[in-house]
């Protein structure tokens, strides 16, 4: 049953029909930041490895930096103190910043979207509404005018 969900879950995110172009770039932007952050806790520990004070030695920890730094928290638990290291920290952080940046922005553009189709559906119930009663108006004064112009040779 996981598995089947899994399946559906992999195939809606993979689909491209009738996706806006703001959120494959935020999808894309997060499978980006998944492999950075992957990656650059393998580099940093192989970066940091030997070296007096690392205290980035082991991969879980890397990885638990990396999340850190990917999303601005920083506790400070765990630092690169190489140069390399720090370059490796740059690279991480400035995925993260920009992903988490997109991400912002598409869920801002469905937000705004979603408003503009209602306010547009609203606009056109409205003139339609117009219409109707404009024609209703017409066919009164219609009504009217016959009413008053009819036949005048009765006394």
């Amino acid at each position: 049953m996981l598995s089947g969900f899994l399946a559906r879950a992999l195939a809606t995110l993979l689909g491209r029909e009738g996706r806006s172009l703001h959120l494959k770039a935020a999808m894309a932007a997060t499978g980006i930041l998944g492999a950075v952050m992957l990656v650059g806790s393998w580099a940093v520990v192989a970066a940091e490895e030997g070296t007096r004070g690392a205290n980035l030695t082991t991969y879980p920890r890397a990885l638990w930096w990396s999340i850190e730094t990917a999303t601005t928290v920083g506790y400070g638990d765990f630092f690169p103190v190489t140069f390399w290291g720090r370059v490796i920290a740059t690279v991480v952080m400035v995925v993260g910043i920009t992903t988490y940046g997109m991400v912002t922005a598409a869920l801002a553009t469905w937000f705004v979207g979603r408003e503009q189709k209602r306010r547009h559906r609203l606009a056109q119930g409205a003139e339609e509404l117009y219409d109707e009663t404009a024609r209703a108006l017409h066919a009164r004064f219609d009504r009217l005018e016959r009413m008053l112009t009819g036949p005048r040779d009765q006394p």
